[in-house]
């Protein structure tokens, strides 16, 4: 049997996984990067230890399966998708870290251009809104504050992408500068109309159109590599997607209507709107699904800056726990908040409130306050921003959703699966399999390699899923919603 072979660079970890043409899942492998904070709103990546890290996880994984590396057909890729990467032409070496899409630093190109009015013509060509957590401001503020990288960019000696282009860039040795619609959509830069990079909004952020990758279809080719020497004949990129749009893929999300949830360090709420672009006037951002044999598949989507990251920080900066899974144990522990709201305003609020100056807060505590009320205020404060989205999803398009398709790391944390279900009052639908995003991206490769024709054919494959039902009293979730939204209010 054929197999693909997938590479998953998310924002805390680099992972390599192997998929049979069912869409099974054979073998993974999983490497952490470091996070780099220089100061506070500032996020960074080192380009370098990322690529490292993909040969390295790619080689390890490729060692244990020697047997099926003759059945390999391609290597998909998917990818963190905002995070913007500057690289030398030459050589494919970074010039400068990362600037990940949590990062605050563009904030005053945006607020400056808002204040130019340029803020409804980003909308209408881009579908997004005009904030730091997209490309183009993080890259203006590149070009501003390290002239050097300016001037490179100009004279074309450098190129800027998204991950995905640059790790394409460095395995096929600089023969493809290319990226995906799904990823170019996140930039800023691209008019999701028209398909193309724009001038006009490459004027606005000083980033010259040439610098940037040709934009091809998710299913398209993206060269050949041999993974540094890691292969002796060398396999076909094929199959790359940004990684929410790769897990609506891999959800089937086929129909209009149809939407998910993918829960990892932050969380995007995606839902099918169909062939026509809209510009929603309630909070979402309208981006590309997916292009597939020229025809355009759009998605509003709701952005959660703070999911997995909020466990994360109980772990980390608070010292409540000493491993996220600790929180399901404590939330079920107590019968309810006790009153107490967790507001996880690090970056600000997105979607559908976008405050990026609100800050986060911990609510009501009282004398009877216990870490296991934080822990599951935290798990909750996850739910609740997901039905603050489903809420406008459904307010915009007049369609609520019956089925709300999960997955992501979270998805293993039974509480919080009940109880986003309870909250949304709509059955969750939760995938078996966490790494949805890596298996979209390989039935894309499989599609672009003619393993699969269609993709009806893909609906046809096995999935597996647990299901969550309503089960708490709907008048107990509509008094602890109020409260809920009565605590945002404080921050706001």
């Amino acid at each position: 049997m054929d197999h693909v072979l997938a590479l998953d660079q998310s924002t805390s970890a680099t992972k390599a996984l192997i998929f049979d043409t069912e869409g099974r899942l054979v073998d993974k492998l999983s490497v952490e990067h470091k996070q780099h904070y220089p100061r506070p709103g500032w996020v960074e990546h080192d380009p370098e230890e990322i690529y490292r890290n993909a040969l390295e996880v790619l080689g390890r994984l490729l060692e244990r399966n020697a047997a099926l590396k003759p059945a390999l057909r391609c290597l998909s890729i998917t990818n963190q998708r905002e995070t913007v990467v500057v690289f030398d032409r030459e050589s494919g070496r970074p010039l400068y870290n990362a600037l990940v899409w949590q990062c605050r630093r563009g904030e005053p190109v945006c607020a400056a251009m808002r204040e130019a009015g340029h803020d409804e013509t980003v909308r209408q060509k881009t579908g997004l809104r005009l904030d730091t957590y997209f490309s183009a401001p993080k890259l203006k503020w590149l070009v501003d504050q390290e002239p050097a990288i300016g001037d490179a960019l100009k004279d074309g000696s450098a190129l800027a992408g998204t991950v995905d282009a640059y790790l394409i860039y460095r395995l096929t040795g600089g023969q493809t500068f290319a990226t995906d619609h799904t990823n170019a959509a996140r930039t800023l830069l691209y008019d999701i109309g028209e398909l193309r990079w724009d001038e006009e909004l490459c004027g606005l952020f000083d980033v010259p159109v040439d610098v940037l990758p040709e934009v091809r279809e998710s299913c398209a080719q993206f060269g050949l590599t041999d993974l540094e020497g890691l292969l002796e004949e060398p396999l076909p990129v094929c199959g790359v997607m940004g990684d929410s749009q790769a897990a609506l893929f891999a959800q089937r999300c086929f129909m209009s209507g149809t939407g998910k949830v993918t829960l990892g360090t932050g969380s995007s709420v995606l839902l099918n709107i169909g062939r026509h672009m809209q510009v929603s006037h309630m909070g979402m951002v309208c981006t590309i699904a997916w292009v597939w044999q020229g025809r355009i598949t759009y998605a509003f989507e709701g952005i959660i800056n703070c999911t997995g990251a909020t466990v994360a920080w109980l772990k980390d900066e608070l010292g409540l726990i000493a491993d996220p899974r600790e929180t399901e144990a404590l939330a079920a522990s107590v019968p309810d908040n006790g009153g107490v709201y967790l507001i996880p305003a690090f970056l600000g609020l997105s979607a559908p409130y976008w405050r990026e100056t609100a800050r986060a807060a911990i609510l009501g505590l009282t004398r009877d306050s216990t870490k296991a009320h934080v822990a599951r205020a935290a798990l909750e404060s996850i739910a609740y921003q997901i039905r603050d989205v489903l809420d406008a999803m459904a307010d915009e398009t007049h369609t609520p959703l019956s089925i709300l398709h999960a997955d992501g790391g979270m998805v293993s944390n039974k509480f919080l699966m009940q109880f986003l279900a309870d909250v949304t009052r709509v059955r969750v639908r939760s995938s078996a399999l966490p790494e949805l995003s890596a298996l979209g991206a390989a039935l894309s490769g499989m599609l672009g390699m003619g393993i699969h024709a269609t993709q009806a054919d893909l609906v046809n494959l096995p999935q597996r899923f647990d299901d969550y039902e309503p089960q708490q009293p709907e008048d107990e979730v509509r008094r602890a919603y109020r409260g809920w939204k009565a605590a945002v209010t404080r921050v706001l």
